[in-house]
């Protein structure tokens, strides 16, 4: 790609896990990164990827930086977005605002209606909003996903969905402990497989919530194609004892129909995947990150029923 063919890009929240990812995109589709912003200064990472990035730790500056840059005829092409979850419908209004496409991690925004206001702004700017869907781009998800195609529509499978990611007293006292900010567990940690199962499973027709903690919730999940049994959890208590003594804090498994899906592995370039579709003009846009959404949004405001219906094995050993 010639200096002329590059991309220029700004990253919002660099100082993030989830930002890295975003760097090591940006630079293996051979484009550059010109302005970064995180209230924090903690960004050495950047060096790793682009040392001579413009750096703001104050949003009013790298606002009036960007525009300075659109002015003087170097355009921002992409604003890449990372920061926590409630900030993203503002700074998605941004990216459009100063000629930018806006390519945002999930979830996009924590509210339905959001989206729909982004639908208008999308309009009025004529810049795209992309959503980082990853899962859609794994391997073994890609091939369960074509399974289920080619099985009789008729056919209701049985999906039993287990997430337990541990988390240390940090997380609960950080934006992600504050359900205002990051829309609880659900959407946090859980919107990457509600998305992944609707895409592959169909549209949500029926949604049971059994447990809704600060640390772990669990429900039912009913889809046009599939009946869910889900768990999500932070606490370390709830792992697996295999996967303990392997020394592991992160647990993922989903079962469907008595078979064990494995991917736990094939993560680690879904985001520069992504990219590529996204430079294509075919990356993923509200369209189809408004569903994962609106379920989320109901996990969070429903009444859980208790220990009604289906449910999940270990919403039995954890409920109170």
């Amino acid at each position: 790609m010639t200096d002329k063919s590059k991309k220029k890009f700004a990253i919002i929240g660099v100082g993030g896990y989830i930002a890295a990812k975003h760097l090591r995109a940006i630079k293996e589709t051979g484009n550059e990164l010109v302005a970064s912003l995180d209230p924090s200064d903690s960004v050495g990472l950047i060096d790793q990827y682009f040392p001579d990035s413009d750096f703001f730790v104050e949003f009013e500056r790298f606002d009036r930086h960007i525009d300075r840059l659109r002015r003087t005829g170097t355009n921002v092409d992409y604003v890449s977005i990372c920061s926590p979850n409630y900030l993203h419908d503002s700074h998605i209004r941004f990216a459009l605002r100063s000629g930018a496409h806006a390519i945002c991690e999930k979830p996009l925004v924590l509210n339905p209606w959001n989206v729909e206001g982004l639908e208008e702004i999308q309009n009025e700017f004529g810049k795209h909003i992309y959503n980082i869907l990853q899962l859609r781009l794994h391997p073994s998800i890609i091939s369960l996903k074509e399974k289920i195609d080619k099985s009789p529509e008729d056919k209701l499978h049985e999906i039993d969905l287990t997430y337990i990611t541990s988390r240390g007293n940090w997380y609960f006292i950080s934006w992600k402990g504050d359900i205002e900010k990051s829309g609880g567990i659900a959407t946090n940690i859980g919107i990457h497989f509600f998305d992944m199962l609707i895409w592959i499973f169909g549209g949500v027709k029926k949604n049971v919530i059994h447990l809704l903690e600060k640390n772990r919730a669990s429900g039912y999940l009913e889809l046009e194609r599939a009946k869910i049994r889900w768990f999500l959890s932070l606490d370390y208590n709830d792992i697996p004892q295999s996967a303990k003594t392997a020394g592991n804090r992160t647990y993922r498994s989903i079962i469907i129909d008595k078979e064990e899906i494995e991917f736990s592995y094939g993560f680690d370039d879904l985001h520069t995947r992504s990219y590529v579709k996204i430079l294509e003009g075919d990356g993923y846009g509200l369209r189809e990150a408004k569903p994962a959404i609106e379920t989320v949004y109901g996990i969070r405001n429903a009444l859980p029923v208790g220990l009604k219906g289906d449910y999940h094995p270990l919403c039995k050993r954890t409920y109170k």
